[in-house]
């Protein structure tokens, strides 16, 4: 399956591998072969602990290479009164009359505990498209789900946004 990413997405993952193979590359090779040359491997943990972040920073960017190798370019734009990418939306769950706020971002983006939901989260994919008032049922899985109501629509941007690390 595709990642899908707006263009936004790609120019922040794109800027994140050339800070990581330009900028923070090099300095992690140097801290290694400083360490290294510290003596007995065998008790050095400087040196484990710079071939750790070494191999960590390499993982990361063979990680964001394939988000951008399968990656499927998708629109953010939508129209002012209906759900889309990048919208925040404020919610009423019926079963109990909670009240939240989420934005709604692609997955490299997302970060629930943060109010960000991804566009294929259950709530996600049944709130794009909809409208002010609409009343939408949330299918967790094939038995279950919950109604929701759509209280209010924010169109906002993606600039601040962070993608997601690990």
């Amino acid at each position: 399956m595709a990642n899908r990413l707006t263009e936004n997405d790609v120019k922040k993952i794109e800027e994140e591998i050339r800070y990581r193979t330009l900028e923070l590359r090099p300095k992690l090779i140097a801290a290694v072969k400083e360490a290294r040359a510290q003596g007995d491997l065998s008790e050095n943990y400087e040196y484990y602990a710079a071939k750790r972040e070494k191999n960590q920073n390499e993982g990361r960017i063979k990680y964001l290479d394939r988000m951008l190798k399968f990656a499927e370019v998708i629109d953010d734009s939508s129209d002012a009164d209906e759900v889309g990418m990048n919208n925040t939306v404020e919610i009423e769950f019926e079963d109990d009359g909670s009240v939240e706020k989420f934005k709604l971002v692609t997955s490299i983006r997302s970060e629930s505990l943060q109010g960000y939901i991804s566009i294929e989260s259950p709530i996600g994919r049944a709130l794009l498209g909809k409208k002010c008032g609409d009343r939408c049922y949330v299918s967790v899985n094939e038995k279950n789900g919950y109604y929701v109501r759509i209280l209010s629509i924010d169109n906002t941007d993606d600039s601040e946004d962070k993608i997601r690390s690990f």
